[in-house]
Order: C-alpha cells, then sequence, then structure tokens
C-alpha cells in the first residue's frame, strides 16, 4: 500500500477539478499507486508519466458536480474511459479496459494532498523519460507487472472480492 497512506489510519482524500465545478471523496485507501512511464500515457498527460491510484467505485464519493465520461483510444485498442470535469475538462480518474469499471484510476495530481500518495510501483520504465530520476527506494519494472508480486496481501484481497463480484454479475 502507499508508503503515505496505512489502510489502518486512512483519513479520506479529497480532491477536484482545476475550476472547482467537481468534487471528489476516496473514502479508503487505494489498492495500489503506481506511476506509469509509457508513451501512451505521456501523451495523454502531456506529461512525462501519469501517477495513478487504483480503488473500487464504491470508495469514490462524488461531492460536487457532475462528470463526463469520455472513451479515448487506447495502446490495447480496447480503449479508455476518461471521467472529466465537463467545464475545465481535466481528468480525474479513468477505467481501463482490463479492469473495466471495477477499478477508478485516479489520477493523484487532482487530489488536495497528491503528497500522501507517492508511487508504490514505476511502471513502463524501459520508455521513461531519460531526465526523470527513480528513487532506488521505489521498485521500478520495464514493462507491467504481476500484482501478486507487488500488490500488499490486503490489496490483492479487496482485488479478488472484485474480481469475484464482478463474475457473478455476468
Amino acid at each position: 500500500m502507499a508508503a503515505a497512506v496505512d489502510g489502518n489510519d486512512f483519513v479520506p482524500l479529497d480532491g477536484g477539478c482545476t475550476c472547482g465545478a467537481v468534487r471528489y471523496r476516496m473514502t479508503a485507501a487505494p489498492l495500489f499507486v503506481h506511476c506509469c512511464h509509457c508513451r501512451w500515457c505521456q501523451r495523454e498527460t502531456g506529461s512525462s508519466f501519469a501517477l495513478n491510484a487504483l480503488i473500487e467505485p464504491a470508495h469514490m464519493q462524488l461531492l460536487q458536480g457532475t462528470v463526463d465520461v469520455v472513451l479515448t483510444p487506447s495502446a490495447s485498442g480496447r480503449g479508455q474511459k476518461y471521467v472529466r470535469c465537463p467545464h475545465c475538462r481535466v481528468a480525474l480518474w479513468s477505467h481501463y479496459a482490463g479492469a473495466g469499471d471495477a477499478v477508478c484510476f485516479v489520477r493523484v495530481g487532482t487530489l488536495d494532498t497528491p503528497d500522501r500518495l507517492p508511487p508504490d510501483l514505476h511502471i513502463f520504465t524501459m520508455s521513461k523519460q531519460p531526465w526523470v530520476v527513480l528513487p532506488p527506494e521505489t521498485p521500478a519494472v520495464a514493462e507491467y507487472y504481476e500484482r501478486e508480486a507487488y500488490w500488499p496481501a490486503a490489496s490483492l484481497a479487496r482485488w479478488h472480492t472484485l474480481r469475484e463480484a464482478r463474475a457473478s454479475e455476468s
């Protein structure tokens, strides 16, 4: 789990868009936080990486405003749903095709206190910008990763519960 946030002493985290029309709250610690350095994330964010806190939708509350869901192309070819403010268009979180709507990938930079969620893992480092220096104490992998190798046991248990619920809905 994210180094600065422990599930046992988690305090809800609030966030929102740039114009203030949309506000949200994370009511539980994220499953995991990863920093993606793939070229696709670089293009979509206009930055060197995307910092995502993965969390179940049941632990996300929309406090204010409404959101637009925008389907965009993705490297997988299956698309990605971005949840954006309808006014300033800031991406607040997304849903990747692999996890579907079962997991929100919250853009950590939209939190009021983004420093509370440093990355647990850097991914797709094979395409990171050469001037980005990764901290030696944070694991990093060249491409994607196996959850079981990096996620804490409590997060894996939550993930398996999600998968079971999703399978029973099908």
